[in-house]
């Protein structure tokens, strides 16, 4: 072994500059910087005051809303149709359904990320008859041209990238609190608009006819409210069917991960030491494409199942403060809090990267981070260098939020999939006939789940084959399914 030890002392260590811009840089400021990864478009002649302060009304006079730049309309409206192109299935179910208008007379709030894909969900929904209002999950994630686009087509939307934690509320409430409008329907993305209802009025809660959720956190909010007898609305888990967790959750994140880090960070994997925390569906998209490019990944786990799932997919399965002195990239996909804590940031390698493919931030202490000690350094939008007193520097992405949409873009046909699934859900709750659903939490029934894959087949130019009166009276199934029970 050759040891460059000058050389490599002089490599490791950066000293600290004074004057660097440091930790009181606000969220909203530091998140506003202009950068295509996100493929948001910012106006040259755009200013940095915030969305609240500004006075903007659309084409046809109205100013129902609150986006980053009214003006972006037109770019935001080719986004949304460059999206509709890969979204065939969920087109195909608005102009099945337009003519019915199955969602007429419902009142839908939502809280989702804001893209050109659920942009084109949200025009779904309106062509089906609903009324909308729209708030954004993540305060990175909005493409503000989208957002743009949605309000010059009247829906009522509030969001912009660059959030503040207290824009974040004060939109989730605009879209609630309304004169002479009130919500029946709730779609979330993450549980924070549930909570804000449930919370600040509980009135409007108690006449909500459904809610559907689609994550992993909002689902077991979710949870958390019946067990406790206090979810008095049905909700529908739509992150739990199969066509969100087994495509989504798994295809999605196996390209979107990619993705995030290289227009970030401009890694190369090749012979990089990952760990991924969580070996669920998220857990083995991101683990299997960071194996294909030549990374050593490692699996932390608690649950025995995706344990062994990762050892038999050729994955060691260890405890991150066992290998977290050695890897270049450390990524959450838990769905749960405090994963990577303080602890384990200060025993990092200099230049670690830390990036979180989970839904909330709670997965990395960032908080911890914000003390005297350590300064903050954003390198470009969505990458803050983290810096000890010693000169070490760690790499965090999205101050620890959503990767790949803080990032990136995710993939469009695989959000055709989850998107369609919503709308069923939504549809399904809205029309379903009384005592169909009690106050509980419910899964997409198998046979919606069938008919999204479906819809989505003929993409692939892909030919079902159907079992005989004989065959299906082998297997006990009716010809047309639904082929899976219900707790698969």
């Amino acid at each position: 072994q050759i040891q460059f030890a000058d050389d490599m002392q002089e490599f490791t260590k950066f000293p600290t500059k004074t004057g660097r811009r440091s930790l009181s840089r606000s969220i909203s400021q530091s998140s506003t910087d202009s950068y295509s990864s996100a493929a948001s478009y910012t106006d040259s002649s755009d200013d940095e005051m915030s969305p609240r302060e500004k006075q903007q009304t659309n084409s046809k006079g109205s100013s129902n809303f609150c986006v980053k730049n009214i003006k972006q309309a037109e770019f935001g409206r080719r986004e949304i149709e460059i999206a509709e192109q890969d979204m065939s299935a969920l087109i195909s179910l608005r102009k099945r359904a337009q003519g019915e208008k199955p969602l007429a007379g419902a009142k839908i709030v939502g809280c989702t990320h804001i893209t050109a894909q659920t942009a084109v969900l949200i025009e779904t929904l309106c062509a089906l008859g609903a009324q909308c209002r729209w708030s954004a999950c993540n305060i990175y994630s909005t493409q503000n041209e989208v957002a743009a686009a949605l309000a010059e087509a009247g829906v009522a939307v509030f969001a912009w990238k660059g959030e503040s934690e207290d824009d974040f509320w004060w939109c989730i409430d605009r879209c609630v609190n309304v004169d002479g409008w009130q919500a029946n329907m709730i779609l979330d993305d993450g549980g924070d608009l549930t909570h804000w209802v449930y919370k600040k009025y509980p009135n409007v809660f108690k006449k909500i006819r459904g809610i559907v959720e689609e994550s992993v956190t909002g689902v077991h909010r979710l949870y958390q409210l019946s067990k406790a007898g206090k979810l008095c609305v049905p909700a529908m888990n739509v992150n739990d069917s199969v066509t969100k967790q087994k495509f989504d959750n798994l295809y999605c994140c196996r390209e979107s991960i990619l993705d995030g880090l290289k227009r970030t960070t401009d890694v190369m994997f090749g012979g990089k030491q990952v760990v991924v925390c969580g070996y669920g569906e998220v857990g083995k998209g991101c683990c299997a494409a960071l194996k294909a490019l030549g990374a050593i990944v490692y699996v932390t786990e608690i649950d025995p199942i995706c344990a062994l799932q990762a050892c038999m997919d050729g994955f060691r399965v260890v405890k991150l403060s066992e290998v977290i002195r050695q890897v270049d990239v450390v990524i959450t996909c838990t769905g749960n809090k405090n994963v990577v804590t303080r602890e384990h940031l200060d025993r990092m390698k200099n230049s670690c990267i830390v990036c979180n493919m989970g839904h909330s931030n709670t997965e990395i202490d960032v908080t911890s981070l914000r003390t005297p000690e350590l300064t903050w350094e954003r390198v470009r939008s969505q990458v803050d260098h983290v810096i000890w007193p010693d000169g070490k520097r760690v790499v965090l992405l999205a101050e620890g939020r959503l990767l790949n949409l803080s990032c990136s873009t995710v993939p469009t046909f695989v959000l055709s999939i989850t998107a369609t699934t919503q709308a069923l859900a939504l549809i399904e709750l809205y029309n379903a006939p009384e005592g169909r659903y009690k106050q509980d939490v419910y899964l997409l029934p198998k046979k919606m789940d069938e008919y999204v894959a479906s819809l989505h087949l003929p993409s692939f130019d892909a030919h079902l084959t159907e079992l005989t009166d004989d065959q299906a009276k082998y297997l006990g199934l009716n010809k047309n399914g639904p082929f899976k029970p219900n707790y698969y």
